[in-house]
């Protein structure tokens, strides 16, 4: 695909934003250098008849065809050096055909998933002319999510998968990965239900979405990579913990999210050890299944006035410190109701014909349960 960029824009404050010499201090959690990458995502927008030029909203460049080889041109990709210095930026890209695509790559140290999507929704409120957000950014973290005095860690699970390691980077081990592969995999509503029907009949519990099907995509993944049968390989997620801490995070609240255990405590004692352990690199080890759920973040709901986006991708594959991460996306889509979801997968280029394998066999309703099949 060739690209051609027309015009780049600075977009500063129309006014001062804070008095003079203002600072918005990031915490360890927000410097953890497994989240301190630039992600890189796009979103897709169809075809509009409106007059206004989408691409005047922050800058513009022009294609004539577009496929998911191509998908990355269609975001910034800033020095990784220079992280921080230029920590969000977007490019318009306008398509013959009308429609439109806006990609970002914004430091994952500034907000969290559900952040990024609160800062899009305001700024496309402001773009279809309002003069005020409705919901007003809250950046207090050091009050909200800071390590209490002294530090305490009183939730003893969490020496059971963090370890500290201090190399250099956590995505050193993606140099040694060889060739990778990147594959998006639609998951039908009705295929989703039976597997949970299943799981239930056989265990008796009740397991949403993202915990079975998190379980089996696991379980795929480590098969088809071949790993040795005495590895121990860790399921990491990151899960929204806004209304877990006490007092609940504020509505406009946009920073970083953690992993946790869904208690209170337990989001406090990891921000203690991370405190307590900043300097020591912290890791979940050497193997490890990381998976992040984008369903829930109101993708749709970013409208700079022509509509919804019809899809998002992720574009990055460095995230929480894993390098071969799994996304749950919502499905796409503009109009009736949308059925299930969207998994992308991050492999070896080895493992990816094995992995192919057991999504078509849970496609066939071929769970893999020892007593369902």
């Amino acid at each position: 695909m060739q690209v051609k960029i027309s015009e780049t824009t600075l977009v500063v404050p129309s006014t001062p934003p804070f008095a003079e010499n203002h600072v918005l201090h990031l915490t360890h959690l927000d410097n953890d250098p497994n989240v301190r990458v630039t992600f890189r995502y796009v979103r897709a927008y169809v075809s509009t008849t409106n007059s206004s030029d989408p691409g005047r909203v922050i800058s513009a460049a022009e294609t004539t065809t577009a496929s998911s080889s191509s998908a990355p041109k269609l975001a910034p990709d800033p020095d990784p050096n220079e992280a921080l210095v230029s920590p969000c930026v977007l490019r318009i890209t306008v398509f013959k055909c009308g429609g439109y695509t806006l990609g970002g790559a914004i430091n994952h140290s500034l907000c969290d998933g559900m952040g990024a999507t609160q800062f899009f929704n305001a700024m496309a409120e402001l773009a279809r002319g309002a003069t005020r957000v409705s919901i007003q950014p809250v950046w207090d973290r050091s009050s909200l999510l800071g390590p209490r005095d002294p530090p305490q860690i009183e939730t003893p699970v969490l020496h059971e998968f963090l370890n500290l390691d201090r190399k250099s980077s956590p995505y050193e081990q993606g140099k040694q990965l060889g060739p990778v592969l990147r594959e998006c995999f639609g998951i039908k509503d009705e295929c989703l239900e039976k597997f949970k029907t299943k799981l239930l009949e056989q265990s008796g519990l009740s397991f949403t979405t993202f915990e079975a099907f998190g379980a089996f995509l696991w379980r795929a993944q480590v098969k088809s990579s071949e790993i040795p049968m005495d590895e121990t390989v860790t399921f990491a997620y990151a899960l929204n913990v806004r209304k877990l801490v006490s007092p609940p995070l504020p509505t406009g609240y946009w920073g970083k999210k953690s992993k946790s255990n869904a208690t209170d405590e337990f989001v406090r004692s990891f921000i203690d050890f991370q405190e307590l352990h900043y300097n020591d690199g912290i890791t979940a080890g050497e193997e490890v299944s990381g998976f992040t759920d984008w369903r829930h973040l109101r993708h749709s709901t970013v409208d700079f006035g022509w509509g919804g986006p019809v899809t998002v991708l992720p574009l990055s594959r460095n995230l929480l410190g894993i390098v071969e991460p799994c996304f749950f996306l919502p499905p796409s889509g503009t109009k009736g109701k949308k059925d299930g979801c969207k998994i992308m997968v991050t492999l070896r280029e080895s493992a990816m014909p094995g992995f192919r394998v057991e999504m078509d066999k849970f496609g066939s309703q071929e769970f893999g349960l020892s007593c369902c099949n």
